[in-house]
């Protein structure tokens, strides 16, 4: 068996090499060589001739020269310069090297520039961030089609009571639709990844809700930390109500609202959870219009989570 092993990564040594080109699995370089996946995400995606299109981490533009067949242009954003090259020596010296532009760096470190579509197969260490990243960029896009690890994209369409339903799920539904498009083995990649993985539709809602992001965030960090609690004995934990009693004196302060001598935060916030009727619930149940109603009868009773 190990010189069956080793002969195997001799051979796939030799084929990366006669490419010129190392994929690093430390960066997530797993590069999508099926073309029918490839042409899938794109249909699904629906383009048009004018649309600008964002694609991430496009390593040597197997995806990306689809693209630029139908779309009016495609940024491309790299890390790899040794990619960034393998690509622009891809399209040079042909029209569709003016459709693409590359942006060399970190996706999450760069100021995204304008576009309607977003296409990728991410990097799966990035995932997280570059979705909220993405919801939170204006002006606004048309969708999103990214490839992801599947587990993150079963969190990502989770629904209220399912296992892996959490706070991804619900800050992503929050703002955006989302819906799982296809799964896509490991082989599909060249080298394959450990994991399976899945291809989701993003799209934003338009306008988002009107309610203060850090507000909303800041409640369901508290809520999550014990998803399968009640919402009572939640908010009798010592430390949340300490961090509730400290958010209350403080924004008492800033409208010069006195607080009386003998105020008991538990006492008031039992009292606003009891009018809610959420008393006896649990956070892995509730879907996003319970979480904004609890937010809003919190916060116009005084009580912030940020």
């Amino acid at each position: 068996m190990p010189k069956v092993r080793a002969a195997r990564q001799t051979r796939q040594h030799t084929q990366r090499c006669q490419q010129g080109i190392m994929f690093e699995k430390d960066k997530g370089q797993h590069i999508l060589k099926n073309p029918l996946i490839i042409n899938s995400m794109i249909e699904k995606s629906a383009l048009r001739p004018t649309d600008v299109v964002l694609e991430v981490g496009p390593g040597t533009g197997n995806m990306t020269v689809k693209l630029i067949d139908q779309c009016k242009k495609v940024v491309a954003c790299e890390i790899d310069t040794r990619l960034v090259a393998e690509l622009q020596k891809r399209v040079q010296g042909t029209p569709a090297a003016r459709k693409l532009e590359v942006i060399v760096g970190d996706v999450l470190k760069t100021d995204l520039p304008f576009f309607d579509v977003c296409v990728a197969n991410l990097p799966y260490k990035i995932s997280s961030p570059f979705v909220f990243k993405l919801l939170l960029h204006r002006p606004f896009f048309r969708c999103a089609v990214l490839m992801f690890q599947q587990e993150f994209a079963q969190r990502l369409v989770a629904k209220p009571g399912e296992k892996l339903y959490c706070r991804l799920s619900v800050n992503t539904q929050l703002l955006a639709r989302v819906d799982h498009l296809m799964k896509v083995g490991k082989n599909n990649f060249r080298p394959p990844p450990k994991v399976e993985s899945s291809v989701v539709r993003i799209e934003p809602r338009n306008p988002p809700p009107p309610i203060n992001f850090q507000e909303w965030d800041g409640m369901l960090r508290i809520l999550f930390t014990r998803k399968n609690k009640t919402l009572s004995a939640i908010f009798r934990t010592k430390g949340v109500l300490e961090l509730l009693e400290k958010n209350y004196r403080i924004h008492q302060s800033l409208t010069d609202t006195m607080v009386p001598e003998d105020f008991d935060i538990k006492s008031h916030v039992l009292k606003i959870l009891g009018e809610s009727e959420k008393t006896e619930l649990r956070p892995r149940c509730l879907d996003v219009d319970s979480f904004l109603s609890l937010l809003e009868i919190f916060n116009r009773n005084s009580i912030h989570f940020a």
